[in-house]
């Protein structure tokens, strides 16, 4: 995907971009996890273990999409939260890749991937797992 063309995903979103103009914004890790719908390695990662409070941004807008107050230790070496901020900003794709079937998080106005979503999250907030990649997100202290 990175011949300068727009994905499927990110083609007539609001804040979309080619990937030529994604490729000058955004570090080649953000690109490589956003753009290419890549996956940094688990345990090896910017947010996995952060503790302290604040939000987490898009690296490609700056909107905020998940919160510390809803960040919890998933075990699996992701930074992992029960919800998103707000529900409009983010957007649930089907991901057939690897020969999975996922629910794979995209940023709804971009279209560009974070993460994925999955229903094994702590059962008394809500169920899920919202396994994001830290190169798709910037910590903003509170």
């Amino acid at each position: 995907m990175s011949n300068g063309q727009t994905s499927k995903l990110t083609q007539g979103r609001a804040k979309s971009k080619t990937n030529e103009e994604w490729k000058k914004l955004l570090t080649s890790n953000q690109y490589y996890i956003m753009v290419e719908r890549g996956t940094e390695p688990a345990y090896k990662n910017a947010y996995f273990e952060m503790h302290e409070k604040g939000v987490f941004v898009s690296a490609a807008t700056g909107d905020v999409l998940f919160s510390s107050d809803d960040k919890f230790d998933s075990g699996t070496g992701w930074p992992s939260f029960v919800k998103p901020v707000d529900m409009k900003k983010i957007e649930i794709v089907q991901d057939n890749t690897y020969g999975m079937s996922r629910d794979e998080v995209i940023e709804k106005s971009t279209g560009l991937h974070l993460g994925h979503v999955f229903d094994d999250g702590p059962a008394d907030r809500g169920g899920k797992r919202y396994c994001m990649n830290s190169g798709a997100l910037i910590f903003k202290k509170k």
